[in-house]
């Protein structure tokens, strides 16, 4: 999917937008990042499969339910993983403003310090489903920032979120505070 097709197949707001302004995993790859320079998480506990956009403000991610998901059973997972699958697409974002800023070696660590709001609209997702996420900055103070996020199946809103969030921040992309 390209950058000017998100917004329209996906219905987020912010996407479509001027070309050039989010990037798309192949340039994310292009520059040498990876998820793991992003994100703070590892393994099985990445759950992003791929990042379909992202700039400083917003992105769009495409997560697959998978059996080796946490909570995960053989008829899939409860709803609840949405708000995993929110964090990490603010995280994407937020990763991706903190390489600018900070550095590729900054520290990548993030705290998730309240959900302001959650509204879920199924009870569980079947494996296999492709869930589209988007997460965008609403507000920000010093080290701390309110994040929107939509969780989306086939063309059904799946859920609405309001993250409330930390981001460690580090002296001149040292890495260490």
């Amino acid at each position: 999917m390209r950058n000017d097709e998100i917004g329209r197949n996906d219905n987020f707001s912010r996407f479509p937008h001027q070309p050039g302004l989010g990037l798309i995993l192949n340039l994310l790859e292009a520059f040498g990042l990876s998820l793991e320079d992003l994100l703070p998480h590892r393994g099985r506990m990445v759950l992003i499969d791929e990042v379909l956009a992202v700039d400083r403000v917003a992105a769009v991610t495409r997560c697959v339910v998978k059996p080796s998901w946490p909570m995960a059973g053989d008829d899939g997972i409860g709803s609840l993983i949405l708000v995993e699958l929110a964090a990490q697409t603010a995280g994407v974002c937020n990763g991706w403003d903190r390489i600018k800023s900070q550095g590729l070696d900054s520290d990548k660590t993030g705290y998730l310090v309240g959900i302001k709001r959650a509204r879920f609209t199924v009870k569980a997702l079947a494996l296999g489903q492709n869930i589209i996420v988007r997460a965008e900055n609403t507000y920000s103070f010093a080290s701390l920032r309110e994040v929107d996020c939509t969780a989306r199946c086939q063309d059904c809103s799946i859920a609405e979120i309001t993250l409330q969030l930390f981001q460690v921040e580090t002296e001149h992309g040292s890495g260490k505070e």
